[in-house]
């Protein structure tokens, strides 16, 4: 029997996609015009009001506010009102301590990694932050079942916490990544009491370091922070509380805060980020993604992520000359320049060109052919038009995405039946392997490693795709051992090359991160990592406050 808030997602996702029925225009396919990043909004100077409500517009409602096992850009929004990590990015990319006082040092063999911590802080519930909670926290993503924290983490032997104010990590075999690792989830440190009392359930009442602590969450609704006294840089933080609210339709989002009801508002679209801009009252913040938005086909997650993959007895699974015919029906550029205005990037890799590690290998990409596709086709022995079924996120700009595709490779030879699903329950069917072809993305990360080998090694927690080619996991293994930049990069452009010949992914166009605020309040930032960060927000004073 169908779960029934699931089924109700997908029937309200039908209606949409008819709502959406008409075609989509195609647009003459010009450059995009110069984007200067703005990845801020400062106070410059100007005083702020103590205290107050922020409201942001979430486009999506988060999962599990656990950093252990959390998979949505949507929670890392909230965690990181809540939740420090041992790292962050700064504005330009660079890594930067937050509850590590400074970058890690790196034993001569790789094999042992140093790491300065605060002492003298506390957690919200009142308990000392030190090297052991650090630990604690480690050791919970490591060996939790259900983490998607584990491979972040790399091949760790021991950790270890020789003083309080000292962490030390031991490997088996030297790991790159780690700090940039330590600059996103799996660098939160999590309370040792809070973990101890609600162990699986920590996403109930989740108890970190952070300006905010959690207060309340409304399922579907929204999730309410408030401030943290216990914070230790506490006079910093401007606001009484924020509340996420979620608003997956991105008209009534734009409608929010062209009202003031909201004050900030992610994932702005296309459609709407030029009149935005125009309008008086209201800001846009726009930075280029370290991510991707693909298509993942499922060559063998029969029993769910991070279990061995087994054979799936279906053409677009079993042959991948189906998939590259796929491949070759997609029109990138006219895709991006139709849907999204030209506001987003067409992207065939999951490396970033703004990434250091980006080489012509990484960026090498399939052309449009259609006409080779149908030959391809021809070849395999199919019926065409090979039906196809997929799913989508159930908001407006990928039901317009889903549908811009499904015109594109009905040319090569396929037939896509599209299946509205919303975003949340999407995640759970990626993770079950209950998809033939899914449309999902991937905010980002600044080391490569982390938007390849979860998601493309044998048994990765977020291998979605079941995919598994044992020379593409010896080369993101080898690619995250190096320690010479250049090398790194020219491995896992041989890597991707592979990646791009079996398709378990089909890498299509890179998001332009766009945030909206109201011109009352200031401390805003969005970083290539897509994060949304309010931990400094606060609303302008007005004169006579």
């Amino acid at each position: 029997m169908p779960h029934p808030l699931r089924a109700a997602a997908v029937a309200i996702g039908v209606v949409l996609a008819a709502a959406l029925a008409a075609c989509i225009p195609v647009q003459p396919v010009v450059p995009a015009p110069p984007r200067p990043d703005v990845p801020g909004v400062a106070f410059d100077g100007r005083p702020a009001r103590e205290g107050g409500n922020l409201v942001m517009a979430l486009s999506n409602e988060p999962d599990r506010l656990d950093p252990t096992t959390s998979s949505s850009l949507y929670t890392r929004y909230v965690m990181n009102a809540m939740c420090e990590k041992l790292y962050d990015i700064d504005a330009e990319g660079a890594l930067v301590p937050q509850l590590a006082t400074a970058l890690p040092t790196v034993s001569p063999d790789g094999l042992t990694v140093t790491i300065p911590v605060r002492t003298g802080i506390r957690f919200a519930d009142g308990t000392p932050f030190d090297a052991t909670a650090v630990v604690t926290t480690l050791q919970r993503h490591l060996t939790m079942e259900g983490s998607t924290r584990r491979g972040e983490l790399g091949p760790v032997d021991a950790v270890e916490a020789p003083d309080a104010g000292t962490v030390v990590v031991r490997y088996q075999r030297p790991f790159a990544p780690l700090t940039a690792s330590l600059a996103d989830r799996a660098g939160m440190i999590m309370s040792p009491k809070a973990i101890a009392e609600l162990g699986a359930d920590f996403s109930r009442s989740p108890v970190c370091v952070g300006p905010f602590r959690f207060a309340e969450r409304v399922p579907q609704t929204s999730i309410t922070v408030v401030r943290d006294p216990n914070y230790y840089a506490a006079d910093h933080v401007h606001l009484d509380s924020i509340t996420y609210r979620i608003m997956t339709d991105a008209n009534i989002r734009a409608a929010n805060l062209r009202s003031g009801d909201v004050q900030v508002a992610d994932r702005i679209s296309p459609q709407d980020v030029d009149s935005l801009q125009l309008e008086n009252g209201i800001g846009v913040l726009q930075i280029g993604s370290l991510g991707y938005q693909a298509v993942t086909f499922n060559v063998g997650n029969v029993n769910g992520t991070g279990e061995p993959p087994e054979p799936i007895d279906t053409p677009i699974a079993s042959d991948v000359r189906v998939r590259q015919a796929f491949a070759l029906s997609v029109n990138r550029t006219t895709l991006v320049n139709s849907v999204f205005n030209n506001w987003y990037e067409p992207a065939c890799s999951p490396i970033s060109p703004a990434s250091t590690f980006s080489t012509p290998a990484s960026e090498s990409c399939q052309p449009y052919d259609p006409a080779r596709a149908r030959q391809l086709l021809a070849e395999t022995g199919v019926e065409t038009p090979y039906r196809l079924t997929m799913l989508v996120s159930n908001d407006a700009d990928n039901l317009r995405f889903g549908q811009a595709l499904q015109a594109s490779v009905r040319e090569g030879g396929f037939e896509i039946a599209i299946q509205p699903v919303e975003y949340s329950t999407l995640l759970d069917v990626q993770d079950r392997g209950d998809f033939e072809l899914l449309a999902l993305g991937w905010s980002g990360r600044i080391d490569p490693h982390g938007n390849t080998a979860n998601f493309l090694t044998t048994k990765a927690s977020n291998n979605y795709s079941g995919y598994s080619n044992p020379e593409v996991d010896r080369l993101v293994r080898e690619a995250a051992q190096l320690t010479d930049p250049a090398a790194r990069a020219e491995t896992y452009g041989r890597a991707v090359q592979i990646v791009q010949q079996d398709l378990p992914i089909l890498y299509v166009y890179r998001l332009r991160n766009l945030t909206a605020y109201t011109t009352d309040v200031a401390g805003i930032d969005t970083y290539a990592d897509g994060v949304v960060r309010l931990g400094r927000a606060g609303f302008l004073a007005e004169e006579g406050d």
